[in-house]
Parts: C-alpha cells; structure tokens; sequence
C-alpha cells in the first residue's frame, strides 16, 4: 500500500504587535490562516462574513458618487475586495492597517487572493491605529466605516483595539460619520453588552446573524451595524 502524505502546516511568516502578541502567516492545502499567540484568528477558508460586513456597510452608498470609506483591519483583504465590487469607480476606500507586516504579506504571499487589490487607485493603504485614524479625521469625513478589528468587542490581538466599542470609541466614530452614515462592525460572537452600547450611543442599531463559510449550517458570526442620525 501507498502511504497517505499528509499536506504540511506551514509556517510563512511572523510578528509582534505592539503590545507583544505574536502574529503568524500560515498555509496548509491551499489556505492560508493567521494565528495570535498559536491560537487560530482567521483562514482564507471561512470569510463569508468579512463579505457581508462590506455589503452591510456599503448598502447605502453603492451607488453614491465619491463615496468615501474607511476598512479598519485589512487581513485578508476579503472585506476589501466587496468593498470595491460594490461601489462606484470614483469611490475613495481608506484601508487602516495596524501591523506593517500584515500589508506586506498581502503583497508578498497572498497577491492571488486579495494582495493585488491593495494597487487599486480607490485604495488608499494607511499603516496606523484605526481608532487615531477615525479620531483625528475630519467631522463627517466618512459616508461608511466598516471594522473588522480584532475578534469583535471582546479584545484578542491587541487590549487597546477596546476602546473601539466603549463609549470613547462610538463617540469618535459618530463623529467622523456624515449624517445618516453607517458604521458596521465584525465580531467573531454575539455581544448583547456592546449592542446595547451601539443603541445607547444614538446610532440605530440592527445585530446580523452571519456564516463563516457559506456551507456552514450555524451563523456563529455576528455583524452589528449602526447607522448615525440623518
């Protein structure tokens, strides 16, 4: 009999956060996942939900000429990708990115699953804390905010990607919104605590079930969309 090979783990690249974390690029049978601290963060083999935070979050400016948006977390450029499916040619999409290194892997080891998007001319890649980014911007900067930072509300990579879904982080984001913008968040569970936050921060709140996959028989994602005041 022929021995079954088994198809390696491999081990592609590695990071530090800043706060020390250690970020690792792995592929294995044609995938490729990101762990933190050993533990499993993502894989190119579960992103139905990344797609439907692009598609939740750009439903009202589709069609808007000169929409500009904001991706905070660019992984692995899923979001990114039906970001720029669904919006105009004119658009502006402003991708945050916190790890330098997650920029290059994109460009070195995954150009043929979403690296080459970062070339786009609608794409604009900034290398910074995405809650500096959306405090420091202009007041109604942005049409959509989408934020797939972290696991969600409850911090895994980084402790200071938090304040993002306290009271500080909401503030800044209903700022940096135009009237009547939304903002859009990813979370790897349901969070009935940071829902509440969303509504008692004036956005209209909605909480959106999600696959990881599309095969997948349970939702076990969540989107939570906020859409600021007209």
């Amino acid at each position: 009999m022929t021995a079954c090979l088994l198809k390696p783990f491999l081990n592609l690249a590695q990071a530090r956060t800043p706060e020390g974390a250690e970020l690792t690029l792995h592929s294995h049978d044609g995938h490729f996942y990101l762990r933190v601290n050993r533990q499993p963060l993502m894989g190119t083999n579960a992103s139905e939900s990344e797609t439907v935070l692009a598609e939740l979050a750009c439903a009202r400016v589709g069609e808007l000429p000169g929409a500009r948006v904001l991706i905070g977390g660019l992984g692995f450029g899923f979001t990114l990708r039906r970001t720029l499916e669904v919006l105009c040619d004119d658009a502006k999409v402003q991708v945050a990115e916190l790890l330098p290194e997650v920029v290059a892997w994109n460009r070195e080891h995954l150009q043929e699953v979403n690296g080459k998007l970062l070339d786009d001319p609608r794409v604009e890649v900034t290398v910074m804390d995405v809650f500096k980014i959306i405090e420091e911007a202009p007041k109604g900067h942005y049409d959509a905010i989408m934020l797939d930072v972290d696991n969600g509300p409850i911090a895994m990579v980084q402790d200071g990607n938090a304040r993002l879904y306290q009271g500080q982080g909401l503030v800044a984001i209903t700022r940096a919104l135009k009237p009547g913008g939304r903002v859009a968040f990813w979370s790897a569970s349901q969070d009935t605590a940071f829902a509440k936050r969303l509504t008692k921060g004036n956005f209209k709140a909605e909480v959106v079930p999600c696959k990881a996959y599309p095969q997948a028989k349970r939702k076990t994602h969540t989107i939570f969309v906020g859409d600021r005041p007209g």
